[in-house]
C-alpha cells in the first residue's frame, strides 16, 4: 500500500463526512415527520462497477446497509442489460421494488451516477420512508394483504430526473396513486438534493487527494474492513450454535411463524442457516432477500460495532437456507412487515445463538419492533387529508456490564419517535400518555431496559388505524438464565369499549371517531444472567423508582422490598434467595 496510515484515516472519515452531510440535508429538509424528526432514512456511496458498499452515513438506519447495496447492484445488473436506461449526469434513478434488494414499499430509494471527468466514478444512494405508497389502507401498512399489489405502488428503477429536471410525467404517475400526494413534493426534493450535496462534498473530497489516491484508500479500506471481520470471528470458539426465534403471527393466519438459525463458525468464516424456518406465508410477514441477508449484517454490526462499514466486513459472512422459507420472499408475496419487524427477529436469532460463545459482547433480546401505527383520515378543521405515521421505542437487552437501555430505538436503526408536540401540531390528536412501559424489562443479573406506555386520542373527524407491530404473542428472549422481557399491548378503545386485535399485535382499517383512542405499551428488553444474583440494592431502587412493583421485586429476583416509605426486609430476602438455591 501506498497510502500511508493518516491519509487512509482521513480519506474514511472524509468519505463517511460526506454520507453523513448528506443524511443531515435529507432530514433537515424533508417534509414528512417520519424523516424529518424520526430520521428514518439513510445515504451511502457504492462502487461503480459492482455497487459494493463504500461508506454510508453514521446516522443511518443499519438495515439499509445491506440493502441499499444490493439494490444498487440490481440498478447496474438492468442497466447492463438493457432493462433500465443508461444514465447521463444529473439523472436520478427512483425505486422501491422489494424484490429488487428492497425492504417494503414505504421505503423509497433514489439513485445517482457520480462523474468525474466524464466517466462513472460511483453512485450516490439514499433510502427514505415516505408516508404512504398507496394501497390498501393508509401508510401502507396493511397487516392482512395477500398481495404486494394491496401494498401500494411498487417501482422498478425509472429515471425521475432527467438531466437535473424532475420527470413531471412519472412524477404524476406517482402521485396518483399515493394519498395526501400534494406533501410528498417536499421529500421528493429533499431526497434528491441530499443526493446533490453529496456530490458536491465527494468533488472536494475528490479535487483535495486525487481519484487515484481515494480509489486506492477505499479498495484498502474494504480489504481491512474483511481482516477485521475475520480476526473477530477466529475468537468466536468453532462449532455451531443454535437458535429460534418467533414472529407471533403473518396478520392473515394467526399462527407463530418460526425463525430457525444455526451459526457455524468455520474457519475465519461465520455461517448462518436458516434451514427449517417456516415457508413463505400468506400475510404480510415475508422478507425478501435483501432484508434478511441485511438483517444478518447489521446483528454482526452490533457484536463487532469496530469493523468499519464497507462491503469487506460482509464478505466473511455467509447466508444459508433460506430458499424456500418466509425469509426469501418471491413476487407477488406481501412484505410490509420485513424491514420494520422480520428483520428485527433476525437479529433476534443471531444475538441468541451467539450470545453463549460471546458472552461479553452479545445482550439479551431487545423489544425487536417498530411498533409501526398508521392512522389515516379526513381533518375537518384544516380540510385535507393526512397519513400519520408512528414508530415507537423499547427495551434493550441486559449484557454483561449493565442493564439494558430503556425505550432505544429499534434494531434495525436509529430512528427515533418523533416529538408528540410535532404529531400533535401536525395531525388531529391528542396525547394522553407517554411513559416508561414499567415492569416490562426482564428480570436478571443485568435487567432488560424498559419500553413505551402511550395513548394517543383522535380529536376530530374520522380515521383508519393500522398496527403491524410484534412480540404481542411472546416476549424478547431472555439469556444465560435471565428472563423474558413483556410482551407487546395493543389496546383500542372505541365508544368506551376496549378493542384487542385477534392477532394482538396486527390489525387494519379500524375504524376511529373523535374521542376513541390507542394504548400501546411496547415490549421490555430480554435479562442477563440469573436474577436471584441481582444487586440487592438495584433491585431496591428499581422499586423505588416505580419500575417495578414489590411483589413482581420477590417475585423475579427474591428481594422483599416493604412498608411505607419502603425499606428491605434482609432476612426475608435472604430466606428467598436461599431457597431459590
Amino acid at each position: 500500500m501506498s497510502l500511508d496510515p493518516v491519509t487512509l484515516s482521513v480519506i474514511q472519515a472524509g468519505l463517511q463526512q460526506v454520507c453523513d452531510e448528506m443524511d443531515l440535508s435529507f432530514s433537515r429538509a424533508a417534509f414528512s415527520p417520519v424523516i424529518a424528526e424520526a430520521n428514518d432514512r439513510s445515504d451511502g456511496i457504492y462502487a461503480a462497477k459492482d455497487g459494493a458498499l463504500i461508506a454510508q452515513g453514521a446516522q443511518g438506519l443499519p438495515v439499509f446497509v445491506g440493502t441499499m447495496q444490493d439494490s444498487t447492484r440490481q440498478l447496474i445488473d438492468r442497466i447492463r442489460r438493457g432493462v433500465t436506461p443508461a444514465p447521463s449526469p444529473g439523472d436520478i434513478y427512483i425505486v422501491n421494488d422489494p424484490y429488487l434488494g428492497g425492504t417494503h414499499l414505504m421505503d423509497v430509494r433514489f439513485a445517482m451516477p457520480f462523474y468525474r471527468g466524464g466517466a462513472l466514478y460511483c453512485w450516490l444512494s439514499n433510502t427514505g420512508h415516505w408516508p404512504d405508497t398507496g394501497g390498501s389502507v393508509p401508510g401502507g401498512f396493511s397487516a392482512s394483504a395477500t398481495a404486494v399489489e394491496q401494498e401500494g405502488l411498487r417501482l422498478p428503477p425509472v429515471r425521475l430526473f432527467k438531466q437535473g429536471e424532475l420527470d413531471q410525467e412519472i412524477y404524476a404517475i406517482i402521485c396518483s396513486n399515493i394519498r395526501v400526494a400534494d406533501q410528498r413534493i417536499g421529500d421528493v426534493k429533499a431526497q434528491a438534493a441530499a443526493l446533490l450535496v453529496g456530490e458536491e462534498r465527494l468533488n472536494a473530497l475528490l479535487d483535495r487527494y486525487g481519484e487515484d489516491t481515494v480509489s486506492e484508500a477505499i479498495e484498502e479500506l474494504r480489504r481491512r474492513a474483511a481482516t477485521q471481520m475475520r480476526a473477530f470471528i477466529a475468537d468466536i470458539p468453532e462449532g455451531t450454535y443454535q437458535a429460534t426465534a418467533w414472529i407471533d403471527s403473518d396478520g392473515v393466519v394467526n399462527e407463530p411463524l418460526a425463525i430457525r438459525l444455526a451459526v457455524t463458525r468455520e474457519g475465519e468464516r461465520l455461517i448462518f442457516d436458516f434451514a427449517g424456518s417456516s415457508a413463505p406465508c400468506a400475510g404480510p410477514m415475508n422478507s425478501v432477500r435483501a432484508t434478511t441477508l441485511s438483517a444478518v449484517y447489521l446483528a454482526i454490526r452490533h457484536v463487532f460495532p469496530e469493523v468499519p462499514m464497507s462491503a469487506g466486513a460482509f464478505e466473511p459472512l455467509e447466508v444459508t437456507g433460506i430458499e424456500g422459507t418466509f425469509l426469501d420472499a418471491q413476487y407477488p408475496r406481501p412484505v410490509s412487515g420485513c424491514a420494520a419487524e422480520v428483520s428485527q427477529r433476525i437479529a433476534e436469532a443471531v444475538f441468541a445463538a451467539l450470545v453463549t460463545a460471546l458472552p461479553d459482547r452479545v445482550t439479551a433480546a431487545p423489544a425487536g419492533t417498530s411498533g409501526n401505527f398508521a392512522l389515516g383520515g379526513h381533518d375537518p378543521a384544516r380540510g385535507r387529508d393526512y397519513v400519520m405515521y408512528q414508530i415507537s421505542g423499547g427495551g434493550y437487552g441486559g449484557n454483561a456490564d449493565h442493564d439494558g437501555l430503556s425505550n432505544g430505538c429499534s434494531t434495525i436503526g436509529i430512528s427515533k419517535a418523533p416529538p408528540i408536540e410535532i404529531m400533535e401540531q401536525a395531525y388531529p390528536v391528542l396525547y394522553h400518555r407517554y411513559a416508561l412501559h414499567e415492569g416490562s424489562g426482564g428480570a436478571g443479573l443485568h435487567r432488560g431496559g424498559f419500553g413505551l406506555d402511550y395513548e394517543v386520542e383522535l380529536r376530530r373527524g374520522e380515521a383508519r388505524a393500522s398496527f403491524v407491530m410484534d412480540h404481542g404473542r411472546t416476549g424478547p428472549q431472555g439469556a444465560l438464565g435471565g428472563g423474558d422481557g413483556a410482551v407487546n399491548h395493543v389496546t383500542v378503545w372505541r365508544g368506551g369499549e376496549a378493542y384487542v386485535p385477534p392477532h394482538l399485535s396486527k390489525d387494519q382499517d379500524i375504524p376511529l371517531r373523535a374521542g376513541d383512542r390507542v394504548h400501546v405499551r411496547t415490549p421490555g428488553g430480554g435479562g442477563y444472567g440469573d436474577p436471584f444474583q441481582r444487586a440487592v440494592e438495584a433491585v431496591r431502587h428499581d422499586v423505588e423508582m416505580g419500575q417495578y412493583t414489590p411483589k413482581q421485586a420477590a417475585r423475579l429476583f427474591g428481594v422483599v422490598v416493604t412498608g411505607n416509605p419502603l425499606r428491605l426486609d434482609e432476612e426475608e430476602t435472604a430466606r428467598l434467595r436461599q431457597s431459590q438455591d
